[in-house]
């Protein structure tokens, strides 16, 4: 049996990230629960502290075509310190059926792009010897993220 599954990044700004996320992959904020204004509304509702509520109570996101998995930005207190451990794949390129050039091409103006969103570039993964071109990115928050 498979299960549901959520992406939870840890975070200081939790709106701040779910706009920037929303603009990289193209997702939405989900409605709040049936009986609820707003997602503040929602998490006061369940017993959440207000001071550990999220201004505007942004900090989710959902594909709005259904295939993706949910993403829940996670308000925490220490700032990031070290690699990611885990980190999202972004296919921009269009796969091994495209040729490398076209995905290379595709892969850098993905990145220009979420430059301008906010994300930074870290490094090119490029050989000579692999048929595989990729961009090393972190979001606003250093969080890394591949797009390939």
């Amino acid at each position: 049996m498979s299960r549901r599954l959520q992406v939870t990044i840890d975070c200081a700004h939790p709106e701040g990230l779910c706009r920037f996320w929303a603009e990289v992959l193209g997702y939405v904020v989900p409605p709040p629960p049936t009986g609820h204004a707003s997602w503040r509304d929602w998490y006061r509702a369940v017993g959440v502290p207000e001071e550990e509520l999220v201004d505007g109570g942004e900090d989710r996101l959902v594909d709005p075509d259904g295939v993706g998995p949910a993403i829940w930005f996670q308000s925490v207190p220490e700032p990031k310190a070290v690699k990611n451990r885990v980190h999202l794949d972004i296919d921009v390129s269009g796969g091994r059926e495209v040729p490398l050039s076209d995905r290379r091409a595709r892969v850098q103006a993905e990145a220009e792009r979420i430059t301008t969103l906010g994300g930074r570039v870290i490094r090119a993964l490029d050989a000579d010897y692999i048929d595989h071109f990729a961009i090393v990115m972190a979001d606003p928050e250093g969080n890394e993220f591949c797009l390939g």
